[in-house]
Protein backbone atom coordinates (compact mmCIF):
# COMPACT_ATOMS: atom_id res chain seq x y z
CA UNK A 1 0.00 0.00 0.00
CA UNK A 2 1.01 3.62 -1.07
CA UNK A 3 1.25 6.10 1.37
CA UNK A 4 2.53 9.89 2.18
CA UNK A 5 3.71 11.61 4.96
CA UNK A 6 0.75 13.95 6.65
CA UNK A 7 1.63 17.61 7.35
CA UNK A 8 2.15 18.50 10.71
CA UNK A 9 0.83 21.86 10.28
CA UNK A 10 -0.53 24.31 7.89
CA UNK A 11 2.87 26.14 7.21
CA UNK A 12 4.41 22.37 6.96
CA UNK A 13 2.07 21.88 4.23
CA UNK A 14 2.33 24.86 2.20
CA UNK A 15 5.84 25.69 2.66
CA UNK A 16 8.12 22.69 2.99
CA UNK A 17 9.63 20.26 0.45
CA UNK A 18 7.86 17.36 1.69
CA UNK A 19 4.97 16.03 -0.32
CA UNK A 20 2.41 15.59 1.61
CA UNK A 21 -1.66 15.23 -0.97
CA UNK A 22 -4.10 15.33 1.01
CA UNK A 23 -6.27 12.80 -0.27
CA UNK A 24 -10.33 13.35 0.33
CA UNK A 25 -12.53 10.98 1.79
CA UNK A 26 -12.82 8.42 -0.91
CA UNK A 27 -8.60 8.49 -1.17
CA UNK A 28 -8.77 10.80 -4.77
CA UNK A 29 -6.99 13.70 -5.66
CA UNK A 30 -7.68 16.05 -8.50
CA UNK A 31 -5.24 15.92 -11.34
CA UNK A 32 -5.42 18.47 -14.71
CA UNK A 33 -3.18 17.66 -17.40
CA UNK A 34 -2.23 19.99 -19.28
CA UNK A 35 -0.23 20.13 -22.58
CA UNK A 36 3.87 20.75 -21.83
CA UNK A 37 4.13 22.91 -24.78
CA UNK A 38 0.90 25.20 -25.08
CA UNK A 39 -0.81 24.84 -21.63
CA UNK A 40 -3.62 23.88 -23.13
CA UNK A 41 -6.18 22.21 -20.54
CA UNK A 42 -6.43 18.54 -21.86
CA UNK A 43 -7.79 16.68 -19.05
CA UNK A 44 -9.14 16.36 -15.65
CA UNK A 45 -9.16 12.85 -13.63
CA UNK A 46 -8.66 11.47 -10.70
CA UNK A 47 -5.40 9.97 -8.72
CA UNK A 48 -5.62 7.84 -5.92
CA UNK A 49 -2.27 7.57 -3.27
CA UNK A 50 -0.59 4.53 -5.83
CA UNK A 51 -1.75 6.32 -9.23
CA UNK A 52 0.49 9.66 -8.13
CA UNK A 53 3.40 7.24 -6.87
CA UNK A 54 3.08 5.19 -10.28
CA UNK A 55 3.20 8.49 -12.09
CA UNK A 56 6.25 10.23 -9.75
CA UNK A 57 8.17 6.11 -10.21
CA UNK A 58 7.73 5.58 -14.19
CA UNK A 59 7.42 9.87 -15.73
CA UNK A 60 3.82 8.80 -17.34
CA UNK A 61 0.17 9.77 -15.96
CA UNK A 62 -1.96 7.34 -13.81
CA UNK A 63 -5.18 7.58 -12.70
CA UNK A 64 -7.64 6.13 -10.43
CA UNK A 65 -11.09 5.04 -13.08
CA UNK A 66 -13.91 6.38 -10.31
CA UNK A 67 -16.41 4.74 -12.75
CA UNK A 68 -14.35 1.32 -13.71
CA UNK A 69 -12.56 1.01 -9.55
CA UNK A 70 -9.31 0.42 -10.93
CA UNK A 71 -5.62 2.24 -11.59
CA UNK A 72 -5.31 3.18 -14.98
CA UNK A 73 -2.42 4.10 -16.89
CA UNK A 74 -3.02 6.88 -19.74
CA UNK A 75 -2.52 5.69 -22.93
CA UNK A 76 -1.82 2.17 -22.42
CA UNK A 77 -4.72 0.80 -24.80
CA UNK A 78 -5.53 4.17 -26.37
CA UNK A 79 -1.75 4.76 -27.35
CA UNK A 80 -2.00 8.33 -25.75
CA UNK A 81 0.53 7.50 -23.17
CA UNK A 82 0.80 10.71 -21.31
CA UNK A 83 4.59 11.33 -20.40
CA UNK A 84 5.20 14.07 -17.57
CA UNK A 85 7.11 16.81 -18.31
CA UNK A 86 6.36 18.37 -14.97
CA UNK A 87 4.08 17.40 -12.08
CA UNK A 88 2.81 20.69 -9.45
CA UNK A 89 0.58 20.07 -6.27
CA UNK A 90 -1.52 23.44 -5.39
CA UNK A 91 -0.68 25.30 -2.21
CA UNK A 92 -2.67 23.28 -0.02
CA UNK A 93 -1.77 19.78 -1.71
CA UNK A 94 -5.36 19.17 -2.46
CA UNK A 95 -4.51 18.58 -6.23
CA UNK A 96 -2.04 18.13 -8.75
CA UNK A 97 -1.10 19.31 -12.46
CA UNK A 98 0.91 17.13 -15.02
CA UNK A 99 2.03 18.90 -17.62
CA UNK A 100 2.46 15.95 -20.76
CA UNK A 101 3.47 15.64 -23.72
CA UNK A 102 0.58 13.14 -25.50
CA UNK A 103 1.85 10.12 -27.22
CA UNK A 104 -0.27 8.46 -29.80
CA UNK A 105 -1.94 11.49 -32.01
CA UNK A 106 -1.50 13.61 -29.32
CA UNK A 107 -5.05 13.60 -27.86
CA UNK A 108 -6.62 13.12 -24.46
CA UNK A 109 -9.87 12.45 -24.39
CA UNK A 110 -11.88 9.03 -25.00
CA UNK A 111 -14.02 10.80 -27.78
CA UNK A 112 -11.05 10.96 -29.79
CA UNK A 113 -10.75 14.70 -29.16
CA UNK A 114 -7.52 16.21 -28.51
CA UNK A 115 -8.50 17.69 -25.37
CA UNK A 116 -11.81 16.49 -22.71
CA UNK A 117 -12.80 20.33 -22.47
CA UNK A 118 -14.02 20.54 -26.18
CA UNK A 119 -17.23 22.41 -25.24
CA UNK A 120 -18.19 25.83 -24.17
CA UNK A 121 -21.38 26.83 -22.50
CA UNK A 122 -23.23 29.63 -24.47
CA UNK A 123 -26.66 30.42 -23.27
CA UNK A 124 -27.28 27.59 -21.45
CA UNK A 125 -26.67 25.41 -24.09
CA UNK A 126 -23.11 23.87 -24.94
CA UNK A 127 -21.63 24.40 -28.17
CA UNK A 128 -18.70 22.41 -29.55
CA UNK A 129 -15.31 24.54 -30.02
CA UNK A 130 -12.16 23.72 -31.75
Amino acid sequence: MTSFPTAASKHELEESETLSPRFDAAGLIAAVATDAETGEVLMLAWMNAEALQKTIDTGEAHYWSRSRGELWHKGATSGQVQSVVELRVDCDQDAVWLKVRAGGDGGACHTGRRSCFYRAVEGGRLVEKA
